[in-house]
C-alpha cells in the first residue's frame, strides 16, 4: 500500500500536551507504516501535540525509510514491525546499522510482542503497542529522545577528549580481573570507538597480565605446579591469599590513554623473575596449548610493544590505535 508522503507542521501553540525535550529546539520524527490508517492516526496524534517544535514525515516502507533518512535526518524514527519487504525488524537492523545516532521505535501490533523483544536485542529503543498509542506514543518518545540527545552529548564529548589516566590497586582477587578489563573495554568503546576485535584482544590481553601479577607474583605459584596437577595450583593459590607474606601484596594497575596509543602498566609486589629466561617466538603456536607460557604469549600477540622491569615484576604494555605497524614488537628492560 502507498500514500504520498507528508511533512506537517501545527501553528497551534495554546491546546495542552506537546512534546518537549531538554536539547531539541525541533523534533524531526519519521513514520514508517504501511498501513494508510495508522500512518494517518499516528498523524494525527502528532499534530494534536504539536506545539510549534514537531516535524514529521510519513512513509509506506522500510525502503522508503531508509531514503526519507537521507534527507530528512529525523531524530527518531517510529515504524510498524510488520511490513512487506523491509519489515520492522531489519529495518531497525539497518537503521542501527547505517545511522547509530537515530534511536528507532517499535508500533507494536497485538500478538507481536515476542518479535517487539527480539527488535529490542536487535538495537530498538524502545515500542508502543499500537492500542496504547494514544496514552502512551508522547511519553515514550519524549524517554527515547532524551536518552538519544544523550548519547549524542557523549559522542560530542568524545571528540573532545584528550587523554586519560586511571589507577587501581588490587587484592589478589581474581574477580576483580573482569570488573577492570570491563572498564578499559567501555571507556575504549565510548571515546576510542575500538571496534568488537580490537577490544577483545586488549581484555585478553590485560586480564593475562593481571592475573600473571597475581598468580605468579603475589603469590609466587610455579607454572610447573599448574601444569602438573591443575586444582592443586588453585587451592594452592587460596591458601596463599589468607596467608603472610602473600596476604598483604597487591597489584597496581594503570592505564594511560594517550592520542593514538594506550598504556598499561601492571606490578606486583612478588620477588620478579629473570626477564632474560623469557623467549618469544610469534611462529611458536603450540604455546597457546601449554598451561605455562600462553599468558605471556597472548600478551605479546595482542599488543604492539610490551616490556618488563629489569627487576621482572611490572609489566607494560602498549596498544596502538592506528593500523598493525610494530604489533609483536618485544622489548625487556636491558635489551
Amino acid at each position: 500500500m502507498s500514500s504520498p508522503e507528508q511533512d506537517v507542521r501545527s501553528e497551534n501553540a495554546s491546546s495542552p500536551g506537546g512534546l518537549y525535550v531538554t536539547g531539541y529546539d525541533e523534533i524531526r520524527i519519521l513514520v514508517v507504516d504501511d498501513n494508510p490508517v495508522d500512518r494517518t492516526f499516528v498523524a494525527g496524534l502528532l499534530a494534536k501535540n504539536n506545539r510549534g517544535n514537531l516535524q514529521f514525515a510519513t512513509v509506506e516502507s522500510g525502503e522508503a525509510a531508509l531514503a526519507r533518512i537521507e534527507d530528512f535526518r529525523p531524530d527518531v524514527v517510529l515504524t510498524d514491525m510488520q511490513m512487506p519487504g523491509i519489515d520492522g525488524l531489519e529495518l531497525v537492523e539497518r537503521i542501527r546499522e547505517q545511522f547509530p545516532l537515530i534511536p528507532a521505535v517499535l508500533m507494536t501490533a497485538f500478538g507481536s510482542e515476542e518479535l517487539a523483544i527480539t527488535a529490542l536485542q536487535r538495537g530498538a529503543a524502545s515500542y508502543v503497542p499500537k492500542r496504547n498509542l494514544a496514552t502512551s506514543l508522547m511519553e515514550t518518545l519524549g524517554k527515547v529522545l532524551a536518552a538519544a540527545h544523550h548519547d549524542r552529548q557523549q559522542a560530542r564529548l568524545g571528540q573532545c577528549w584528550s587523554q586519560t589516566e586511571f589507577h587501581f590497586v588490587l587484592d589478589n582477587d581474581v574477580q576483580l580481573i573482569t570488573a577492570v578489563t570491563s572498564h578499559v573495554q567501555h571507556y575504549l568503546k565510548q571515546f576510542r570507538h575500538l571496534d568488537d576485535s580490537q577490544l577483545l584482544r586488549v581484555g585478553i590481553a590485560l586480564d593475562e597480565a593481571i592475573r600473571n601479577a597475581m598468580h605468579h607474583g603475589n603469590l609466587e605459584l610455579s607454572s610447573s605446579l599448574k601444569e602438573t596437577d591443575g586444582d592443586r595450583y588453585f587451592e594452592e593459590a587460596a591458601r596463599r591469599r589468607t596467608i603472610a607474606p602473600y596476604q598483604s601484596r597487591r597489584v597496581f594497575f594503570t592505564a594511560r590513554e594517550l592520542g593514538d596509543e594506550s598504556h598499561y602498566i601492571v606490578r606486583d609486589e612478588g620477588p620478579g623473575f629473570d626477564v632474560a629466561r623469557v623467549n618469544y617466538d610469534p611462529e611458536d603456536v603450540e604455546q597457546l596449548t601449554r598451561p605455562s607460557g600462553r599468558g605471556l604469549f597472548l600478551i605479546r600477540t595482542f599488543m604492539d610493544d610490551v616490556r618488563f622491569n629489569e627487576h621482572g615484576n611490572e609489566i607494560t604494555m602498549v596498544f596502538r590505535r592506528l593500523g598493525t605497524a610494530g604489533r609483536r614488537e618485544f622489548a625487556s628492560a636491558g635489551e
